[in-house]
Order: C-alpha cells, then structure tokens, then sequence
C-alpha cells in the first residue's frame, strides 16, 4: 500500500488528541511519582484555586494559636471569575490576554476616586495585584497573603517598629492606617 492512502484530501491538518493524550498521561503519571510538595508546585503552575499544602502534623496543644495551614480554608472568589465571566477580563480569541493593560483593568468594575491627598503606592501606580488577587483567595478581601502580617511583605518590620505611634505591632496595621488613601500622613485614618 501506498503511503498516499493515509494522506488528508484539502490539507487538513493531523488530529492532536492523541499527542495531547500522551502529553497528559505523562505529566499524570510524574507528578504520581514526585512527592506531594512537588505535585503542589505543579498544580498551582497550571491551575489556579488549588488550597495550600497541608503539613501533617500533631494536633495543636489547647489554647495554642492553630497555624494557618491547619484551619479550614475557605476561599472567596472575585465576582466574574466565580461567575465563569474570563471575558471580563481575558481576550480568549488573543491567547488569554487581558482586555486592558493591567494598570486599567481593575478600574473599569471597581471606581476608585483617587481624591486623597495621600495615595498609597500601589494604587496610584495601578498595580493592584501587588495585594489582591484577581481570581480566588482564603483571605478577605482578596488580599495576597495573610492579613496580620501582610504590610510586611514590602514595609520593613524593624523600621515601623522604631517610628513613634507602633508600640504594639500585634493590630493590623489596617485599625490606623487606610491601605488605600488618606487625607492624613501616613495613610492614617
């Protein structure tokens, strides 16, 4: 037989399925083979949602605080994303690019009148994902990172510390300071 009996009349082009398939049951079957901070890794590479790995562990001593990994974790969604609305956002016909630069992208749903006379950094420059995130988080309001010691993630502890009025670093910082703008100095409310 000729191998022109298995060409495709008008030039379509081969069925993928079959190596999207293989591609499939090799990464399945490698991340079975790796253990589960490695399948962690690779799952929140691809998706988004996935919960934080649990460690195993002994169960808390009574009135201890319970680290944050063994609470239960409920996640809140962002409107659209719960909603399955990606077009909100994403350009699906142009590889998932987003519908504005990201800059301007958050504030075409959520109004913010930067009308403060201070206007803390990452909302002026528009980069808002620098503390929320745009799909899903365990933490309210969407926040990146646990709230209690979220400001730490870019303000030093030591020098905050040191600056009159932090005596007590157990508050959030959010009881005297707006993190998003302020008439007064310092954010403060």
């Amino acid at each position: 037989m000729s191998h022109l009996a298995f060409r495709r009349p008008c030039g379509r082009k081969r069925a993928t399925a079959p190596a999207a398939a293989l591609l499939a049951f090799l990464v399945a079957g490698l991340s079975f083979a790796c253990d589960a901070t490695s399948r962690h890794k690779v799952l929140t590479f691809f998706f988004d949602g996935v919960p934080p790995l649990e460690t195993p562990g002994a169960e808390p001593a009574p009135g201890a605080a319970t680290p944050s990994a063994a609470r239960p974790i409920s996640f809140q969604e962002h409107g659209p994303y719960a909603a399955k609305l990606c077009t909100a956002c994403h350009n699906q016909d142009v590889g998932n690019a987003l519908v504005a630069p990201p800059d301007q992208l958050c504030g075409r749903c959520h109004a913010m009148k930067l009308d403060k006379a201070y206007i803390h950094g990452p909302l002026a420059s528009g980069d808002c994902l620098v503390c929320h995130d745009p799909h899903s988080s365990p933490y309210k309001p969407l926040l990146v990172s646990q709230s209690d010691s979220f400001c730490f993630q870019c303000h030093d502890r030591n020098d905050i510390a040191n600056s009159s009025g932090h005596a007590n670093l157990e508050e959030p910082c959010t009881t005297c300071h707006d993190a998003h703008m302020s008439n007064q100095k310092y954010l403060l409310k």
